[in-house]
């Protein structure tokens, strides 16, 4: 084993649909529906498409067999062709008509769409799981940050918001591109679907109504890879997701913030050699991974530049990109589920943070309060700047300046006007006004 899909990373369910056995079976099931579609036409006998579509199996075509002969004639495709006419009193009506990649892109179509299915229940998890958090936190207060310093405060239960919908637009997104790549061709060697004679059209139809496809209307000996750079763009927009989520995670987990902590368990070991550490480990296996996706996209860019109606270049790198991309999105998905439904979240944490700044963060709320009392917008910022610059120099709390220049406020007002839970704007509206969108779009989600 040298590929760490095989031992270390990626679920079982997916990993089945692009293994050698189902890959020959999927390409078998699209030499069936072929010779059923020349039965129904006419073009061949009834008895020899059943004949065909009951060998059209690894039952029948062996594996070991295929490859026996792809190491003599050094085509993949034949070979499968050869295996199953083997098997097949009827076999001389195997492919017929066909080129090799109509049999490889319309497989690849019903393997890229079962792969999306298990995603979308995936993703379907963490949409839950992050409007839970949402909900549950709607009112935890913490601090926000921009270019890294504190800005105002929010509720983690927003963040969570932000999240949830952002996975909710991809879900939408999927169910786009499950249509854009649920389509395969049989058109013959260019396109022209000249081998099938006058009954072209009846044939690609019931092939693909067969197979539950839409045919790519006019092709040329391959379905467009604009469709697959929109998978793979997809399949990257997520994995930047993850790595967002992630990263934020990782980020809050430091000591130095601590407000929430992905989980660790009791036996866990952090460091080979540091037994006190606690490291955010399947948060930065989501973010290394994610990037793998995201490199997946420049193969599919460059697959879609073919030579007049085709060449052989995609073939080899998507061998490697179909599989391995589904595989580590979903498994990512899944990593993410983890971490998010296993959460430990740090209230008390993230309101001692918010202190760390001394008053600082409540400069724009105290602006917008002497607004009211009469001052300009301009002179009211211009007031708290310096107010908060002298703060800072001073190393003291913003409250104490303000109780020498603002001689006409009580100290119950100035305590007020320090009280994070109160400019937290209207952060809990819009988490719950976000969870009804969710549960209206999604009414099976359980928050």
């Amino acid at each position: 084993m040298i590929c760490p899909l095989d031992f270390r990373y990626g679920r079982n369910e997916i990993k089945k649909i692009f293994s050698e056995e189902n890959r020959l079976a999927t390409l078998l099931k699209v030499e069936a529906a072929l010779a059923r579609a020349h039965a129904i036409v006419g073009n061949i006998p009834k008895e020899a498409a059943e004949e065909i579509e009951k060998k059209a199996t690894p039952e029948y075509v062996k594996l070991e067999r295929v490859k026996e002969i792809e190491k003599e004639i050094r085509h993949d495709i034949m070979a499968i062709v050869k295996a199953l006419a083997e098997q097949c009193k009827y076999g001389k009506y195997v492919h017929l008509g066909a080129t090799s990649y109509d049999i490889v892109d319309t497989a690849n179509a019903l393997q890229m769409r079962e792969a999306l299915n298990i995603i979308e229940k995936e993703l379907m998890a963490l949409l839950q799981n992050l409007s839970k958090l949402a909900l549950e936190h709607k009112n935890t207060i913490m601090i926000g940050r921009t270019h890294g310093q504190h800005a105002l405060p929010i509720t983690f239960g927003l963040k969570m918001s932000v999240y949830a919908m952002e996975v909710k637009r991809h879900i939408h997104r999927l169910r786009e591109v499950k249509k854009e790549i649920s389509v395969g061709k049989m058109a013959g060697a260019v396109g022209t679907g000249a081998a099938f004679g006058d009954k072209f059209f009846d044939i690609q139809e019931k092939v693909m109504e067969n197979l539950n496809l839409t045919a790519e209307m006019p092709a040329t000996q391959i379905v467009g890879r604009d469709r697959y750079i929109a998978l793979f763009s997809f399949l990257a927009n997520v994995a930047t997701s993850l790595e967002k989520f992630a990263t934020e995670i990782r980020n809050l987990q430091r000591n130095e913030i601590g407000e929430v902590e992905e989980y660790f368990g009791k036996k866990q070991v952090g460091s080979s050699t540091m037994p006190h550490k606690r490291n955010p480990i399947t948060c930065e296996q989501i973010c290394g991974l994610a990037r793998v996706i995201r490199s997946s996209l420049l193969p599919a860019w460059e697959n879609a530049i073919q030579w007049h109606e085709r060449d052989l270049c995609n073939s080899s790198s998507e061998r490697f990109i179909i599989p391995h991309a589904l595989i580590l999105t979903d498994w990512i998905i899944y990593k993410s589920n983890e971490v998010f439904s296993n959460l430990k979240v740090n209230a008390e944490k993230m309101k001692e943070n918010i202190e760390l700044s001394k008053g600082l963060v409540f400069t724009e709320a105290i602006m917008i309060k002497l607004v009211e009392r009469g001052m300009s917008r301009q002179d009211a910022h211009e007031f708290m700047r310096q107010c908060a610059m002298e703060a800072m120099e001073k190393g003291v709390h913003l409250k104490e300046i303000l109780k020498e220049k603002l001689e006409d406020i009580s100290a119950e007002e100035l305590e007020d006007l320090f009280d994070a839970r109160k400019y937290a704007g209207s952060a809990s509206a819009i988490v719950e006004k976000s969870l009804e969108e969710i549960k209206k779009e999604f009414p099976d989600i359980k928050i």
